[in-house]
């Protein structure tokens, strides 16, 4: 007889942190005192804009970014974590960044898209980076990536079929995480069908009262 039939383990589901939209377009709008800050900035903003994790960004290469079949810009590459092929267009923000660090002497010796710094420095001057943004979140490098999946796609009505492809998830299942989290948008939305209904209703009071006025004269 098995000793741990019987056995069951509860597992906690982790909950993922986004940037907000407003939380987003501050720091895509700050300029900061110092260069290195304004470096990390543009850099966790890429992959905000591609949901690339931090190991994919390091690796980038000036030969993964491809034309595709748009006619535009593409970023086809291999996730390290899980060796999935990943293919995404590159939005406007992300191709403007990427063309600031053109000349850039470390991406053209190397061959590199971006000069990315260590994972720790990154995350060191994030938090101040958010610090500077009025951010309370604890705003690390994989936040880009969660913002990525439903801020800048879920929350823009990207199909999560779509966003799964563009994040090298294998699973559908592993995207569904993010669709958890949407909730602001299905706020949004919802508020805006009751200002509608809202209007409807008024309309309708506003022509039963006059019809009523009309038939008792």
């Amino acid at each position: 007889m098995d000793p741990f039939a019987e056995f069951k383990t509860n597992r906690k589901e982790v909950i993922r942190v986004a940037l907000t939209k407003d939380e987003l377009n501050d720091i895509a709008c700050k300029e900061f005192g110092t260069e290195r800050l304004n470096h990390v900035r543009d850099i966790f903003l890429f992959s905000c804009y591609t949901g690339l994790a931090y190991i994919d960004v390091y690796q980038l290469r000036r030969s993964d970014i491809v034309t595709g079949v748009d006619g535009g810009k593409w970023i086809f590459t291999t996730r390290q974590k899980t060796e999935s092929a990943t293919r995404l267009p590159l939005l406007p923000p992300a191709l403007k960044i990427m063309a600031k660090y053109d000349d850039d002497p470390k991406c053209v010796n190397k061959g590199l898209v971006l000069p990315v710094l260590t994972n720790q420095k990154m995350n060191s001057y994030l938090k101040e980076i958010a610090d500077g943004c009025r951010i309370t979140k604890n705003l690390t490098f994989h936040i880009a990536r969660h913002t990525f999946a439903t801020t800048v796609t879920l929350n823009n009505g990207v199909p999560i079929e779509t966003v799964s492809k563009m994040l090298g998830h294998k699973s559908l299942k592993q995207t569904q995480h993010y669709a958890k989290i949407v909730d602001l948008k299905i706020s949004e939305d919802m508020t805006v069908l009751k200002g509608k209904l809202a209007v409807i209703h008024i309309i309708m009071f506003d022509f039963s009262f006059l019809y009523a006025i009309a038939y008792n004269s």
